[in-house]
């Protein structure tokens, strides 16, 4: 007997009763049947095995969204009293089951949705409006905007804005007051140099000690040394760095002198357009990718007088740190990977391959990679850098941000690359007060119950005023907003690489891959729920921030979705080390470093800066240097490494 207690059963077999009665026999019994075992296997209810879960949601939205107009004129038949279902004839019994089926699948469609409240008639009307009308606006769309994937044309007029409206507009400042550097000596050992900061390296430049030419060729020297054991470098510009070093000493030889950044080797996370180069965005599809464009940050950086010295690895698509040419590693402990997709950016600047480097961040791809492999890494308020030339995510939370030695580096890299890009309709001048003018001794910062004591007790003893802190909101489900609007967008930007399949040769399946085909079935009503449940966030948060800044864990996922759904500045800072777990017995030159973040509000980026200089001035851990590839003689890392990272876990 059918069980028409169950929903999948029922809803085959309530159609079949309606549309063929049920006087039809034992024959039409055994095809009433048939019908509800075939629902029940094509769409399962969501407890059921995940392989017939999946097959569910492919099978019925193609029968929903995708089918031909003649089959849903069949369908829109069905309420027809001319029907052939309403004859019992063996022919037509099994057209009416068959029709059946089509309108069981649509309704499992909906179940999916969450819309399973429509009748049967009303998914058939839907049916028929969705191919009629939707499908040919959807199509017509999709020509227009979505032919080439990255996002990097033809962006959404939708845009966010993180200010919080609390204070009246002032006009951007134009430059920060950097701190001078006397009586400084060029090392005699190039690792010395190395790990110099940007600061020292400017003044090094500024008053002749070193060339530029000088500094790319020991950069480049380095990023080709260390690469085969980080696995962290994608392209090397040889060619334009010596070319834009050489521009660098003819102008310091004409008494031009650009600024601290003049003649300073760095590299871009590879997803940054630069002319000539390859921008493969870490992905086997893209790999052989050449953009004519210059991106707009790189823009502002070679008007610096900065000097480009290699392309560092994007994890593919920006997601982890795993791409076509491998997986990159943490310099301070290689049998660990890096974890973000800035892993490129966080590891070479960790191991001294570039004094700097500028990556990207949708959620967690600085903070992560900056945390593990020990570096200062400032994520700035959205909007703070221009995006363009710059591989799309999420238009809404996409931030680009400097990777350094320090978080007065920071400072002087964000200066050169703030202010406003005008094809980026989301980027903005934000009037910032100088970092380093900021009295911290009137500002008053929380720390969290995950904050890095050592920090608030250093904080403390230099004024600042320091009290227990939690941020209170009501908004249960931020992890899956943040997940809802990452992905859909990511979605928008990469329709034709899913829908022609190249999905299927990326890198790490159980990622992007996952998460796009889930993201197709989310609807635009549910995704617009989501922001306004995140403008719903902003609006607690805001409440809730009653302090100037606050200190806690950077790396607790919860704090990543928040701070990258409001727009929250926040800069990875360096304090402290450990042992690493499970050390040989001789012991180890490996660690595992330790990290906090330092948190203000939107367009506050100068009172976290000023807080992480002053943190600095007192302590070094910022200025170790990892070992890299040397590990002692009792130290052997297995390839592959045994240390794994677990994965990403959404709690809803």
């Amino acid at each position: 007997m059918v069980d028409v207690r169950n929903p999948f059963y029922s809803t085959a077999y309530r159609i079949q009763l309606r549309l063929c009665g049920n006087k039809q026999g034992a024959s039409s019994s055994r095809k009433n049947k048939n019908v509800a075992n075939m629902a029940r296997d094509t769409c399962p209810a969501l407890h059921f095995a995940r392989t017939r879960f999946f097959v569910c949601v492919i099978f019925s939205l193609l029968a929903a969204t995708m089918g031909s107009y003649a089959a849903f004129s069949q369908f829109h038949s069905l309420s027809d009293t001319s029907s052939p279902c309403n004859k019992m004839d063996s022919k037509n019994s099994s057209e009416c089951s068959e029709k059946a089926m089509h309108v069981s699948q649509l309704e499992c469609a909906f179940e999916l949705l969450d819309s399973n409240f429509f009748n049967e008639r009303k998914v058939l009307e839907i049916a028929k409006g969705a191919t009629e009308f939707n499908l040919p606006i959807i199509r017509a769309n999709r020509k227009l905007v979505a032919s080439e994937n990255g996002g990097l044309h033809n962006p959404s007029v939708l845009t966010f804005n993180p200010d919080w409206g609390t204070e009246q507009e002032q006009e951007a400042s134009k430059i920060f007051n950097y701190p001078s550097i006397s009586d400084i000596q060029k090392p005699e050992n190039e690792e010395d140099i190395a790990f110099m900061s940007v600061l020292e390296l400017g003044a090094l430049i500024r008053t002749k000690q070193i060339t530029s030419e000088e500094l790319t060729r020991i950069f480049l020297k380095r990023l080709k040394r260390y690469n085969p054991a980080l696995e962290a470098v994608v392209t090397y510009t040889d060619e334009l760095a010596y070319q834009q070093a050489k521009e660098a000493d003819e102008l310091l030889a004409q008494g031009k002198y650009l600024g601290p950044l003049h003649g300073i080797p760095y590299g871009l996370k590879d997803i940054i357009a630069v002319p000539q180069y390859k921008t493969t965005w870490g992905s086997t599809t893209f790999k052989n990718e050449v953009l004519n464009t210059e991106a707009w940050v790189y823009k502002r950086l070679k008007s610096a007088g900065a000097v480009l010295v290699a392309k560092l690895v994007s994890g593919s698509l920006a997601y982890d740190d795993i791409w076509f040419g491998g997986r990159t590693r943490n310099p301070w402990n290689i049998e660990e990977f890096s974890t973000g997709s800035s892993a490129g950016p966080a590891a070479c600047t960790s191991a001294g391959m570039v004094p700097f480097a500028i990556g990207s961040e949708t959620a967690g791809s600085m903070t992560y990679p900056g945390a593990r492999c020990g570096v200062t890494a400032l994520r700035p308020t959205f909007g703070t850098v221009g995006r363009t030339g710059v591989m799309s995510i999420s238009e809404s939370l996409d931030k680009l941000g400097p990777f350094c030695r320090s978080a007065a580096d920071c400072t002087i890299v964000l200066d050169a690359i703030r202010g406003k890009d005008p094809d980026d309709l989301s980027s903005r001048d934000f009037p910032f007060a100088d970092p380093f003018s900021v009295d911290i001794t009137k500002l008053t910062v929380g720390y969290l119950e995950d904050a890095e004591m050592e920090v608030v007790q250093v904080l403390a003893e230099k004024g600042v005023k320091m009290v227990p802190f939690k941020l209170n909101y009501t908004v249960d489900s931020v992890q899956g907003i943040l997940n809802f609007t990452m992905d859909v967008d990511m979605l928008a930007h990469f329709d034709e690489w899913q829908r022609s399949g190249k999905d299927d040769v990326y890198e790490a399946q159980d990622q992007w891959p996952v998460e796009l085909r889930r993201s197709r079935i989310i609807t635009a009503v549910d995704y617009m729920q989501a922001q306004r449940a995140r403008g719903k966030l902003i609006r607690e948060v805001k409440e809730s921030f009653t302090v100037d800044a606050f200190i806690g864990n950077v790396t607790d996922w919860e704090k990543v979705c928040l701070g990258n759904l409001v727009g929250l500045p926040v800069i990875v800072v360096p304090a402290g080390f450990k042992n690493i777990s499970n050390p040989p017995p001789s012991g180890s030159r490996r660690r595992t470093t330790i990290t906090t973040g330092i948190y203000a509000p939107p367009k506050h980026d100068h009172i976290a800066l000023a807080l992480a200089i002053a943190y600095q001035s007192v302590t070094d851990h910022h200025k170790q240097c990892p070992p890299i590839n040397n590990l002692g003689p009792n130290d052997i890392i297995p390839d592959p490494p045994t240390a794994t990272i677990p994965p990403r876990i959404l709690h809803l």
